[in-house]
């Protein structure tokens, strides 16, 4: 009954009818019946604000992104698995951020490519709350372990003897446990938030994805205190990773200019510089998400697909490209593979 009337006051609003109907007759002479109306059982992801007919283009790039995504990311994965001498705490982190740069594209890619393809754009609701428990569960734990990954590379600049005691497997496994714990609870907080609220339409998403911002304001009842806890969870979470990740970065660029010798330096800073390009890449689109005075459905769609879709695919250039143990690794495996030729 809660969410019947609940559905009928949001469809009275919509239509511009006072929520009680007639102040006279109430509800008897409402002429909307409270059976015409459920709960919303899917909901029509609209897609990329303001794209209208550049669906084609759209879809051959996101195509190609994500197959780039999925092949450079398996393929770094492989290289740590298959090289020992890559078996250590900080390619035991890169190897978990290839995994989660796999899955998180993962969680919005494929509908969006099924979208711009012609095919439905509808999504059910338990599709859609698993869209938005997966989209903040993978990008939480991405966010988490680029702490975790900065507090490595503090501790083998300003700690390079005491490094392997102090980065030794057991804890790594506990960290890694850890990060993706936390990324668990924080998405289960924000997805109980958001569907523990009736939707009786509209049910058209104005984006190519399920997220707090364009799916709360859908809903039936009054979801201020949905719309709070999320804005405080997810920006008071990443100001405090990315202020942690600051701390370490300060302490690590002090130790490097205390290095007396070019070539020190110049490598300390080599094994810092990828890292550092990828939390440029994560952190920016969030902070510009979620901290924007004004909402620009264009300019957030933008900067949400740098994010979701992008970045997973430049964080394996990075650390290919960058890292030259990475390289070798990746060029024995394609060679083991019959795809190059030893050198």
């Amino acid at each position: 009954m809660r969410v019947m009337r609940a559905c009928l006051r949001r469809r009275l609003e919509v239509e511009g009818t006072g929520i009680w109907g007639s102040a006279r007759t109430g509800w008897a002479d409402s002429p909307v019946k409270i059976e015409n109306y459920s709960e919303v059982t899917e909901f029509i992801l609209l897609g990329i604000p303001h794209t209208e007919g550049m669906e084609t283009v759209l879809f051959v790039i996101f195509l190609l992104i994500y197959i780039f995504t999925l092949v450079g990311n398996f393929l770094i994965l492989v290289a740590i698995i298959s090289s020992s001498r890559l078996h250590t705490p900080m390619y035991f982190f890169l190897g978990l951020l290839s995994t989660f740069d796999i899955f998180f594209p993962s969680v919005s890619s494929p509908k969006l490519l099924v979208s711009l393809s012609g095919n439905s754009r509808a999504i059910s609701y338990r599709g859609c709350a698993s869209q938005l428990f997966f989209h903040h569960f993978l990008g939480c734990t991405e966010g988490i372990l680029y702490s975790v990954m900065s507090y490595d590379r503090f501790v083998a600049i300003c700690h390079p003897l005491r490094y392997p005691v102090i980065m030794n497997p057991r804890l790594c496994v506990i960290l890694a446990t850890c990060t993706t714990l936390i990324g668990c609870i924080h998405a289960t907080i924000l997805t109980s938030l958001t569907f523990q609220l009736p939707y009786c339409g509209p049910n058209e998403v104005h984006y190519y994805l399920c997220d707090i911002p364009v799916v709360l304001p859908l809903a039936c009842a009054d979801s201020s205190l949905a719309q709070r806890v999320g804005f405080t969870n997810v920006g008071l979470l990443a100001l405090t990773l990315f202020f942690t990740i600051l701390v370490s970065y300060t302490r690590i660029g002090i130790a490097i200019l205390k290095i007396r010798s070019a070539e020190g330096r110049s490598k300390a800073f080599s094994t810092c510089s990828a890292h550092l390009a990828a939390i440029m890449c994560a952190y920016g689109p969030i902070i510009i998400i979620y901290f924007q005075s004004t909402p620009n459905p264009l300019l957030g769609a933008v900067v949400q697909i740098l994010n979701n879709i992008v970045s997973p695919m430049l964080n394996s250039l990075i650390y290919s490209l960058r890292n030259k143990e990475v390289k070798r690794a990746l060029k024995r495996v394609l060679c083991g593979a019959g795809l190059t030729a030893e050198a």
